[in-house]
C-alpha cells in the first residue's frame, strides 16, 4: 500500500499519453501525432459568437496541471514516503525524456509540456526536502 502511495501521480498523464500514441496508426513513430491530438473533440460556446474547440491534448494538459498542483501538495510531506516519490518521479522524468528525444510521436507542444510539469514536479520536490530538513536542523540547534 506504501508503495502505492509512492507512485507520481504525474505518470498517469504520462501513460494516458503513452495510450493514446500506441492508439494511433504508426504508434511510437507516428510523426502526425500533434494533429491527431490537437483536433477537436468537442466545442464550447465563449463569449457572444466565440466558440472554444476542446481537444485531447488541452483535456490531457488540464488534468496534468491538476495532478501537479496535487504533487506540490504531497511533496510538502517530510515521511520516508516522500524521497521514494522524489525517485520515482527522477525515473519518471527520465523516462519522459528519452521519450521526447527518441519518439516522432512525443515531439509535441503537449508532451513537452506534460515532461515539464514532471520536472517541476522533481525540483519541488527536492527543494521542498531540503528546506524541511535545513528547518528540523536549525530547530535542533536552538535547543
Amino acid at each position: 500500500m506504501t508503495m502505492i502511495a509512492a507512485a507520481p501521480l504525474l505518470a498517469l498523464p504520462v501513460i494516458a499519453y503513452n495510450l493514446m500514441t500506441l492508439a494511433m496508426i504508426g504508434g511510437f513513430r507516428s510523426a502526425g501525432a500533434n494533429a491527431w491530438l490537437t483536433a477537436p473533440l468537442f466545442r464550447l460556446r465563449a463569449a457572444p459568437g466565440g466558440v472554444w474547440p476542446v481537444s485531447a491534448a488541452d483535456l490531457l494538459l488540464a488534468a496534468s496541471v491538476v495532478i501537479l498542483f496535487v504533487e506540490l501538495l504531497k511533496s510538502t510531506t517530510s515521511r520516508r514516503i516522500a524521497i521514494i516519490n522524489h525517485a520515482l518521479s527522477m525515473l519518471l522524468f527520465v523516462a519522459c525524456l528519452v521519450e521526447l528525444l527518441l519518439a516522432p510521436a512525443f515531439a509535441t507542444s503537449t508532451f513537452f509540456l506534460i515532461s515539464l510539469m514532471v520536472l517541476l514536479d522533481v525540483l519541488a520536490g527536492f527543494i521542498v526536502t531540503i528546506a524541511a530538513a535545513r528547518r528540523q536542523v536549525d530547530f535542533i540547534d536552538e535547543r
